[in-house]
């Protein structure tokens, strides 16, 4: 059984006596102040801050970044405020917009204890995944299924043209950030364009929605509740994290962000290598399978489900480039980038694979 997501030593430091300060004056908080660091993820910072005995989670952005976009703290603390109560999300408790007190705006949320799944575990028994992939999709279908005027996030992205607007904006940033000639990403890009999927709604869409951004409950991970559905409350997800990237736009293409992240047991090695989350441990549903499970869990009609994985991987391997661009010019200097370029190789790979065979997974047979 994996052990509850701890933090571990801060590699970004933040000013503690000014984040003393400003948590006794906003929350109340008084008492020793400890901060550790969670250690996983590409963009975001997420601190675990102790003020006596309160345990309070901190987000902020990396240093140097544009505040806008990803890295929109208030964003999220806006997502957050508006979700708690209506599908599992941490509770936001403060924000702080000016960057007058770490340099950055940053918020602050209750911290959500509980398992969360990386490809650095131990694999789970079968039987527990199968669990936690029901628990997964049914989750998912939750989010889409949020009414946008209740939570009063029916203004908060635009909708209208959303497919239109993604795929001619990852080429772009593509473009913007080449490094070398990857012909199958090239192909993959051609392909997509003309081939664009019809709207098929508008919903919430979280856009990184994968496993290690879920928070599951260790108990209900060994052993399910007696007479108790996922949908009843007894739920294996304790809390959707990182929405950094959240909308309203085709939930259709929320569907495909996840199918770029889902890598297969017969996948190539490098899409193994960059794996985000296990979900080639035995107990997941093929790429074919999730689709289907989302398909009757929202009621959805997904139809050709390969344009939406093709998305998915040219979506995946654009942010790969991004980030490795800024490691070859040297803006970046953490170790784990300078081997991305081989990941976004294999997503284009994947993504000529998937055209040229009509299908999403058995993809290397």
């Amino acid at each position: 059984m994996p052990a509850l997501d701890q933090p571990t030593d801060v590699r970004v430091p933040l000013d503690r006596d000014a984040l003393a300060a400003w948590l006794r004056d906003t929350l109340g908080a008084d008492g020793d102040l400890d901060v550790r660091q969670f250690p996983s993820g590409f963009s975001n910072l997420t601190y675990l801050v102790t003020v006596g005995d309160r345990e309070i989670v901190l987000r902020r952005p990396p240093p140097g970044a544009n505040v806008t976009d990803g890295h929109d703290m208030g964003r999220e603390a806006t997502i957050l405020g508006a979700l708690h109560g209506h599908v599992p999300v941490p509770e936001p408790l403060g924000y702080e917009e000016t960057g007058d007190v770490l340099g950055a705006p940053f918020y602050v949320m209750e911290r959500v204890e509980g398992v969360i799944l990386r490809t650095t575990d131990d694999p789970i028994d079968a039987g527990a995944m199968t669990r936690v992939a029901d628990a997964f999709v049914r989750t998912f279908a939750g989010l889409h299924a949020v009414d946008l005027e209740e939570v009063g996030l029916a203004h908060f992205g635009k909708p209208e043209g959303y497919v239109r607007r993604q795929v001619e904006g990852w080429r772009r940033r593509y473009e913007t950030a080449k490094t070398d000639a990857i012909p199958d990403l090239d192909a993959a890009f051609v392909w997509l364009d003309a081939n664009q999927p019809g709207e098929s709604g508008a919903a919430l869409i979280h856009n990184d929605y994968k496993y290690d951004n879920l928070v599951l409950d260790p108990a209900r991970l060994e052993e399910p509740a007696d007479g108790v559905t996922e949908a009843e409350g007894g739920g294996l997800v304790r809390a959707i994290l990182d929405w950094e990237l959240a909308t309203v736009g085709d939930p259709l293409m929320d569907l495909g962000s996840t199918l770029g992240y889902w890598v297969e047991q017969g996948d190539s090695p490098a899409l193994k290598a960059l794996a985000l989350s296990p979900t080639w441990w035995p107990g997941n549903p093929t790429r074919d399978d999730l689709v289907a499970r989302y398909a009757e869990a929202t009621g959805r009609d997904v139809g050709d489900a390969v344009v939406y994985y093709v998305y998915g991987l040219v979506k995946l391997a654009v942010i790969a480039q991004q980030i490795y661009a800024r490691w070859t010019a040297g803006h970046a200097k953490d170790p784990r980038f300078e081997h991305l370029i081989h990941t976004v190789r294999a997503c284009g790979d994947a993504a000529v694979r998937a055209v040229d065979r009509g299908r999403l997974s058995n993809l290397y047979d």
